[in-house]
């Protein structure tokens, strides 16, 4: 919703550059999707890396529970 109320505000003090703003948001978005899909990817090795590394200690701690 900030975003937009700055789009507006953009709008009227600078209508040019708020319709480039318009077009070329999506283009950004869509350059940049490989790299969001990628830090998920490498979030969740990262997660699976440290749940692998701390099920020993997870182990021990809780005695009975497997």
């Amino acid at each position: 919703m900030f975003s937009f109320l700055l789009w507006c505000i953009l709008l009227v003090l600078c209508w040019p550059l708020a319709l480039v703003a318009l077009v070329l948001y999506p283009l950004v978005w869509l350059i940049l999707l490989p790299f969001r899909i990628v830090g998920i990817a490498v979030g969740g090795v990262l997660e699976l890396i440290w749940a692998l590394f701390t099920l020993p200690a997870r182990l021990l701690r809780s005695p009975g529970r497997v």
